[in-house]
């Protein structure tokens, strides 16, 4: 019941429905974020306010008929830690690091984020596990990936849209345990 009425606010701009939200998910949320930032305590706080932000901007993606809004409130908090991850990464690669961000194995992170994605991707077949590395991550075009896979163009959408709802499907009963 205390969901759908977060939800109802939330929809309607209402600030009240983020109140209720971190009243009832904030502690939640921070172990999610605490969970997979790992060693990255100093970003936690952000990765939450963060996670926070997201629920507010993409409410309208919450579908009940899916899951349940506890689980992906989760999948929200989970995805922004990992994004926190790459983002320490980058700073790391691109040498900006200041006084106050603490050092952290630049190897081992690669390791912990690696493990991370295999994970999440296990989930698929080989040859879609592929095209969402090359898409996502390599940022290849859906045409290049076609061109090369000697697919259609709507077959490479159709793989992604069905991956994307595997991988949602199991992360869902992963964090619902």
């Amino acid at each position: 019941m205390q969901d759908k009425l977060i939800i109802k606010y939330i929809k309607k701009r209402n600030e009240k429905g983020m109140e209720i939200l971190i009243d009832q998910y904030n502690s939640l949320i921070t172990s999610v974020v605490r969970y997979h930032l790992g060693t990255l305590i100093n970003y936690e706080e952000e990765c939450v306010s963060d996670t926070l932000l997201a629920i507010w901007d993409n409410i309208d993606g919450f579908e009940k008929d899916k899951n349940s809004f506890k689980n992906w409130i989760c999948a929200i908090a989970k995805y922004k830690s990992i994004d926190y991850k790459r983002k320490y990464l980058n700073k790391i690669e691109s040498s900006i690091l200041d006084e106050e961000t603490p050092y952290i194995d630049k190897n081992l992170l690669h390791i912990e984020i690696q493990e991370e994605l295999n994970e999440t991707l296990n989930f698929l077949s080989k040859d879609d596990e592929e095209i969402f590395r090359r898409y996502y991550l390599e940022d290849e075009s859906i045409v290049e990936i076609a061109h090369t896979k000697k697919l259609a163009i709507s077959s490479i959408h159709s793989k992604l849209s069905r991956g994307k709802a595997k991988i949602r499907k199991s992360l869902l009963k992963e964090d619902g345990k």
